[in-house]
């Protein structure tokens, strides 16, 4: 009896889990991202970026001190009155079931995810609400509310069952998208909770992975550059590499130990233009989607535009170049663990056809590498931003501990 027992209970359990696998993929899954430039913020397009970049490196002191990064301690905090961010991406994501989709910013500067800045957050038969309040500041925007665990519906075929998010009871500096999506370092979350303000908080990424959704702890981020307010044109690729958005090979970099970029998803980097005319030494600094430009240290900056000849526009705080500078204008080039990245002339252009909406002229040359505000040797000397991003394919490797890069059909494209 013992034995038919067991035998029909195997058959049973076999039966069941022919009927449920648990299905870890081993291709990525795919998720569009479109572009949206935010007209309402883009006269603020350096104070965005430079208040957000003074944020980063705030809250990362504060970590590297001990104390909570989060809301619940003002030591981290540097929320200036400034629009939400000038240009985004933005992702569909569906939360509970059935799911309610929200417009989130994919940010890897951050690593909470979060929602009901513009649509407000639906319980279902999935949600459930925890005894903890979740804060974060972003430094040109903040959100307060509850923390729920909820399903959550990346892209077909990847749905997380109980993911930690965010629900805004109150949020500045977001109009026009409901939250964002956090896939940041997990180490950023440490504080964003309370009581519970020692807690790390799962990325969806990292819970993706643990539930064995995907077969590798990774992002691939894909965008490219575009001359249109608002146009889907970027995806992510969660769990591996989308081979068909890169050309050539990736090269990878290990993540830098140097502070505050090493709390980032950061790197050491050096720039040249043209030749041989060196603009920043082999120093550390960030890979980030939710800065707009290219940033450099003061002194890098300084050397960049004596070399081009630029002159700081009065009216956007952009360099602005003459067409016969533009006509002379050289490469940038970027050293990654050996590895030597062109950045063209083109890439290194506002697009002509947007001046306006940033309150430019229409006949001007503006250029996106701006300035960071402090001389090297600060611990985070660049920020690469969506004007690097768009010209080249990024894994955010979480399991290795390494970004990595490679020229796409874009790198070289005169979109701008």
């Amino acid at each position: 009896m013992f034995a038919a027992s067991s035998l029909l209970a195997t058959l049973l359990l076999a039966l069941a889990v022919s009927a449920n696998p648990v299905v870890v993929r081993d291709s990525p899954v795919k998720l569009p991202l479109a572009r949206r430039l935010n007209v309402t913020s883009v006269h603020n397009l350096i104070r965005h970026d430079l208040t957000r970049a003074k944020h980063l490196r705030t809250r990362a002191e504060a970590l590297s001190n001990g104390v909570s990064p989060g809301v619940f301690s003002s030591d981290a905090i540097v929320d200036e009155s400034v629009d939400n961010q000038v240009v985004s991406y933005i992702a569909s994501i569906g939360v509970g079931s059935p799911a309610t989709t929200y417009d989130l910013i994919v940010d890897t500067g951050s690593s909470n995810t979060w929602v009901g800045a513009g649509t407000s957050y639906k319980t279902t038969s999935t949600s459930s609400k925890t005894s903890n309040r979740v804060s974060v500041t972003y430094g040109s925007g903040s959100f307060s509310g509850t923390e729920y665990t909820d399903q959550v519906t990346i892209a077909s075929g990847l749905v997380i069952p109980s993911q930690s998010i965010g629900v805004a009871s109150r949020a500045t500096g977001f109009d026009g998208v409901d939250g964002i999506l956090g896939i940041g370092p997990v180490d950023l979350t440490q504080g964003t909770l309370s009581p519970a303000s020692s807690s790390l908080v799962p990325t969806v990424t990292d819970n993706a992975f643990s539930e064995g959704l995907i077969s590798a702890n990774q992002i691939g981020i894909s965008f490219e550059p575009t001359d249109s307010e608002e146009v889907l044109n970027g995806e992510i690729s969660w769990g591996g590499i989308d081979t068909s958005k890169f050309t050539g090979t990736i090269t990878y970099a290990p993540l830098t130990t140097t502070s505050p970029a090493s709390f980032y998803w950061g790197i050491n980097q050096s720039i040249r233009y043209g030749t041989s005319t060196s603009i920043l030494s082999s120093t550390a600094g960030i890979v980030d989607t939710g800065t707009t430009l290219l940033y450099i240290a003061t002194d890098a900056y300084n050397r960049y535009r004596t070399a081009t000849g630029a002159v700081v526009d009065s009216t956007t705080g952009l360099l602005r170049i003459t067409s016969s500078q533009f006509s002379k204008l050289q490469s940038l080039f970027f050293t990654i663990n050996g590895a030597t990245f062109e950045f063209t002339a083109n890439a290194q252009l506002w697009p002509r056809s947007l001046n306006t909406a940033i309150g430019g002229s229409a006949s001007s040359i503006y250029l996106i590498v701006s300035d960071m505000g402090a001389n090297t040797g600060s611990g985070l000397d660049f920020i690469n931003g969506y004007a690097f991003l768009e010209r080249f394919y990024t894994v955010f490797d979480t399991g290795n501990k390494r970004i990595g890069f490679a020229t796409t059909p874009f790198t070289t494209a005169t979109t701008n």
